[in-house]
């Protein structure tokens, strides 16, 4: 492998006194494959980057991995709960067929085998996962090489190795830290990282706790509320979505019920993801002094999208777009100059990842898998692509919870490149909506009762019923 003088002297910086007596070819030959970093925040909707249009959220680091590499301004998750989604993250997968709807729910062992890290380690990569699983009650701690995952959802306010205090997104940026540094030069490496932010801490009623360095962040920064976060746009809404017993709502009191409460929420949720920001940036110098940039793919998404009030409503699950759209970057610093730093327009899906991930070390994805490698896409190459895709929301919070935690009516739907089409399965008889995003992006009017529109409804009721039996 070819070494850039650039690379040659960061490594020799990093580790002078390891590489007495070690000739330059051994120096830059490192390992072949490329190493693969995965950053996930939990939470995080699409427009909370200013590369994707936010005037006030402070995200520089972001943002350069966006200028750098290819930023997917349509991606979505095909179900907005983190359990679901990260399952899908790490299967390629739909609910139908990982199963994985709550969270108890383990990855069986077939399963596991077959999830991108251990795909990865299969082909002799160094796997790591840190920060928040999410998937299961039993956590596969000894299938990793390097485990430094938290069960459940982590505190913020927590402890390092020392004991003594630190917030958890900071403690995870350490963590990789500590990985990047016990990396061996001879193999290539899998690291999978978790972040809680900017997740609320449920049961605190401050929801979303910053790290103190950041609480000043934002404090003379007017956060306009979403135009549909009114009353009346609440009050549009159907019987069922609207009540004090249902979780959005109940969450909604919790956070955007007035405009000051709104202010601090929001603020909260921004200084959340600019402290993941400061930890990409830590982590990228790092890469850098340790020689391991330019080999490194680096991948950012969220699980899920999340509500700041619209429709008077907090959290995600539902399908409208705030719940359902993510921010996703990927970044290949091996793309040949003026290849791969483009933004991307067409409808990608977080069970696209993993064989993304797979084909860019140059692995066949397995069979099982039911995205798409975004490669061709990457590469600019003209390719055929999806024109729709199913969105289902399964879960059920337990009935002995529910007084407590609240009823998320569960739905199916179709997202395609015009029109959105929802099904709440739960109501008899089952309830519609219809929206036409190309004049109706904020999901407004609901058109199912429209005569205009009778065809397309009736073909994609067809077309929802044809994806739940083809993504089984």
């Amino acid at each position: 492998m070819r070494c850039s003088r650039r690379k040659f002297l960061s490594r020799m910086k990093a580790g002078a006194s390891a590489m007495a007596g070690i000739s330059l070819f051994s120096v830059c030959s490192g390992p072949q494959k490329p190493n693969i970093l995965v950053l996930l925040t939990d939470d995080q909707r699409w427009d909370t980057l200013k590369s994707t249009g936010n005037p006030q959220i402070q995200t520089p680091n972001m943002d350069r991995l966006a200028q750098q590499g290819v930023l997917f301004h349509k991606a979505f998750v095909t179900t907005s709960i983190c359990m679901t989604s990260r399952a899908s993250i790490f299967l390629g997968q739909y609910l139908r067929r990982h199963g994985i709807n709550d969270f108890n729910t383990d990855f069986r062992s077939e399963q596991l085998a077959l999830s991108y890290p251990m795909q990865f380690k299969k082909h002799g990569y160094r796997t790591g996962s840190i920060g928040k699983y999410g998937v299961g009650a039993n956590l596969p701690e000894t299938a990793y090489d390097f485990w430094r995952g938290v069960p459940g959802q982590p505190k913020y306010e927590t402890q390092d190795e020392q004991g003594n205090p630190i917030h958890s997104t900071r403690l995870f940026g350490h963590q990789v830290l500590d990985f990047l540094r016990s990396q061996p030069a001879d193999r290539p490496f899998c690291l999978s990282v978790s972040f809680k932010a900017p997740h609320v801490q449920d049961g605190d009623p401050r929801q979303f706790i910053s790290d103190p360095a950041y609480d000043g962040m934002y404090k003379d920064v007017f956060i306009p509320p979403p135009e549909t976060a009114t009353e009346a746009h609440y009050a549009a809404q159907a019987d069922f979505l609207r009540g004090e017993h249902l979780t959005t709502r109940k969450r909604w009191q919790l956070r955007f019920s007035n405009p000051d409460l709104y202010q601090k929420m929001v603020k909260g949720y921004y200084r959340l993801i600019s402290g993941v920001d400061r930890v990409i940036g830590d982590i990228r110098a790092e890469l850098d002094r340790l020689g391991m940039a330019e080999n490194t793919i680096i991948v950012l998404l969220g699980d899920n999208g999340f509500f700041l009030g619209e429709k008077g409503f907090a959290g995600k699950w539902y399908g409208y777009e705030e719940s359902i759209r993510i921010p996703l970057v990927i970044y290949d610093p091996r793309m040949p100059e003026g290849h791969g730093r483009h933004v991307e327009e067409k409808m990608i899906l977080n069970i696209d990842v993993a064989p993304t991930l797979l084909e860019l070390a140059g692995f066949a994805p397995p069979v099982a898998y039911q995205g798409r490698s975004l490669v061709p896409l990457m590469r600019g190459k003209e390719t055929s692509w999806r024109t729709d895709f199913l969105y289902e929301h399964l879960f059920l919070i337990p009935e002995q919870s529910q007084e407590e935690a609240g009823i998320i009516p569960r739905s199916v739907g179709v997202r395609t490149e015009r029109y959105k089409y929802l099904r709440y399965i739960d109501e008899e008889p089952v309830y519609e909506e219809l929206y036409d995003l190309e004049i109706d992006p904020r999901e407004e009017n609901n058109l199912v009762k429209s005569e205009k529109t009778a065809d397309i409804l009736k073909k994609l009721r067809y077309r929802c019923d044809k994806l739940m039996e083809e993504n089984r």
